[in-house]
């Protein structure tokens, strides 16, 4: 099986970018973040016509998750279940072939004065009760999407710079560490340990990706059976570097 995730900066800007790229690697799943479009809009038959069962969830230029999936999901289900926000168009939910997938677009978090970052510090609360409310770490479980933190110095080019950065304030971390800390293993790092890959390259300097100045925000994480079977783990720098991209670019991992 192979999994990947991206954050498309607008399905409908970058549809041509992700149907070459499920025609070249052909992923089992693919999920979107920040697909930026409502659902009357998103181009599903596209997608369809190359082989996918689609669900998605969106909104008109802001947030969206979508999954592309080759076998049908079972179940699908969008948003939290505990009386507040559900923020349907940030959680997304699936079981497909077995694996539940678990697809986010984490809140960024504007300014680490905003209260959007305290939304963003709570939501990752909220993330982890309802991950202990569903899950065992007997099963087979895929968290995967854009988070919007780098949770280690090796994770950012210029860690030294970025303390008071939403992405990367002490809080954001140990909020998403504590998400982690429900059984979560990085697939990236399994195979991967050494510093210098990034999925994210701001768009205000195009040298950035040519530099390596990159943030690492999308991540595909396992609970510790999937992860056992995870053989591979890749960044794919080319989504990044075609004309008119998304700022991210696609990581996925082989099971």
């Amino acid at each position: 099986m192979r999994v990947a995730t991206f954050n498309v900066n607008s399905v409908r800007s970058r549809e041509a970018i992700v149907l070459q790229w499920l025609r070249a690697h052909q992923p089992d799943i693919l999920a979107l973040q920040e697909t930026k479009v409502t659902d009357d809009l998103f181009p599903g038959a596209t997608f369809e016509e190359a082989g996918y069962h689609v669900y998605y969830r969106g909104q008109k230029s802001y947030n969206g998750v979508a999954l592309l999936s080759r076998n049908p999901a079972r179940t699908i289900e969008y948003g939290f279940d505990d009386g507040g926000p559900a923020d349907e168009t940030r959680l997304q939910y699936a079981l497909i072939s077995g694996v539940h997938v678990i697809n986010t677009y984490v809140p960024q978090g504007r300014d680490i004065e905003h209260s959007m970052y305290a939304y963003k510090i709570n939501w990752f609360q909220r993330l982890r009760a309802w991950f202990d409310r569903r899950f065992t770490k007997r099963m087979n479980v895929l968290w995967l999407g854009d988070m919007n933190v780098a949770h280690d110095p090796i994770d950012v080019h210029n860690p030294e710079e970025r303390a008071k950065h939403v992405c990367y304030h002490r809080d954001a971390r140990a909020a998403f560490a504590h998400c982690r800390a429900w059984g979560f293993i990085d697939t990236f790092r399994l195979h991967h340990p050494e510093p210098g890959h990034y999925t994210f390259y701001d768009y205000r300097n195009p040298r950035n990706v040519r530099d390596r100045k990159g943030w690492r925000l999308d991540y595909i994480l396992a609970s510790p059976r999937m992860a056992r079977k995870c053989s591979n783990a890749h960044i794919d720098l080319a989504p990044r570097l075609k004309t008119r991209p998304s700022d991210h670019t696609i990581l996925t991992a082989d099971f």
